[in-house]
């Protein structure tokens, strides 16, 4: 008989330990690792999107660089006029800007202009630097 009381006994203090110790701390491990994929999740939607700004700050960085070029471009021209090194283009250049300035009053505001149409004129005008 007090052998069944011990047994008792000691099952009783092993689920007591049980319920005080063991439980809380699986408890705990599995919030742990509820948190950490919920970091994860949220850190992933962060780096996606800072992806995203990062692909549409690169777009617009070489948008302004070729905006820069095309403006510097214009730029030299305009000196090689003013000096008189361009007058047999001038007719040319001036055709050249109407058009592009009654294209661009006819796209809807904000539309890009076309990349071609600056590629042919960047190389055209290369072309008659070099020539000099």
């Amino acid at each position: 008989m007090t052998g069944v009381i011990v047994a008792i006994v000691v099952i009783a203090v092993l689920l007591v330990v049980l319920f005080a110790f063991v439980l809380p701390r699986s408890r705990e491990k599995a919030r742990e690792r509820e948190i950490g994929r919920r970091r994860e999740e949220v850190a992933g939607a962060h780096r996606d999107r800072a992806e995203e700004r990062a692909a549409r700050a690169e777009l617009a960085e070489h948008e302004a660089a070729r905006e820069r070029a095309e403006a510097e471009l214009h730029e030299s021209r305009a000196r090689l006029h003013e000096q008189g090194l361009a007058d047999e283009e001038l007719d040319t250049d001036r055709q050249r800007l109407t058009d592009a300035d009654r294209a661009r009053s006819d796209r809807v505001d904000g539309e890009p202009e076309p990349a071609a149409e600056h590629d042919r004129e960047r190389a055209a005008a290369l072309e008659r630097e070099e020539r000099r």
